[in-house]
């Protein structure tokens, strides 16, 4: 049984166990965030749709440390910006404005995970934007969308282009600003934010050494986004090979998440 599986027998009564069981998935990916160096003090933010019709999601509590998180902690918010839990902390503007966004529009949005990494930011604010030089880039360029910087996210006039540029990536780059992804579920928007984000420091490794980075044959990005263009082995691999050990390493670094 997994540590969300086990926490479900002690689901708060306000609660559905599918709520819980999403808000200890969302606390645990909060602590890999912070455990992985890609927290930015409080800001930046991730967010995950609560289990039902009415698109409530939740999203961190403005004022915690991403190491602090836990499931109890989170906010749950509709998408006119209401908050639906009592607490002594409010919401991320900025947050709510792109993560409404994409709650609003993409029905397969399980999780939306946005970050400001050095790494991320300084390809989101290159010319060439994230180039298929290696593997791992070719991970996630073939599902890649930009959108242009237009200030601090806090006019919610934004959110139509925000949408209309995302269309059905799973993977955004906003320019001069950072990494986003969406994913199904918590684990498939973690696994494709860790290809991402090691995707940037590659390339920002490799144009350390040089201007020039080895070709690579088209043919063989054609073959391997053939290879990869498959969403639901996607979800499978994440959700089933990947967030278990993830959800282990989290409990050996602080099982307190789970609160």
């Amino acid at each position: 049984m997994s540590p969300a599986e086990a926490r479900l027998k002690e689901v708060p009564s306000d609660m559905t166990d599918a709520e819980w069981g999403q808000r200890v998935n969302l606390a645990a990916c909060y602590r890999l965030i912070a455990h992985y160096g890609w927290d930015d003090l409080v800001d930046t933010h991730i967010s995950a749709r609560v289990p039902g019709p009415e698109h409530h999601f939740l999203i961190n509590p403005y004022g915690l440390m991403f190491d602090e998180i836990t499931a109890s902690s989170l906010v749950k918010v509709d998408l006119d910006g209401n908050l639906l839990t009592k607490g002594p902390y409010n919401i991320n503007p900025a947050g709510f404005t792109i993560h409404s966004a994409i709650h609003e529009v993409r029905e397969d949005a399980g999780c939306v995970l946005h970050l400001h990494t050095p790494d991320g930011t300084a390809v989101a604010s290159s010319q060439e934007g994230l180039l298929p030089i290696n593997q791992t880039a070719q991970l996630v360029t073939y599902d890649l969308a930009y959108h242009d910087y237009e200030g601090i996210a806090l006019d919610h006039d934004e959110r139509p282009r925000l949408q209309k540029d995302l269309g059905s990536k799973n993977h955004m780059l906003l320019r001069n600003h950072g990494t986003l992804t969406v994913g199904r579920s918590v684990a498939s928007a973690f696994e494709r934010m860790f290809h991402l984000e090691r995707a940037c420091t590659m390339q920002v490794r490799t144009r350390m050494l040089g201007p020039m980075a080895y070709p690579v044959d088209p043919a063989v990005v054609d073959k391997n986004t053939a290879l990869l263009a498959n969403p639901d082995r996607q979800e499978l691999r994440s959700t089933v090979l990947v967030w278990p050990a993830l959800l282990r390493k989290v409990e050996r670094l602080d099982p307190g998440y789970k609160n």
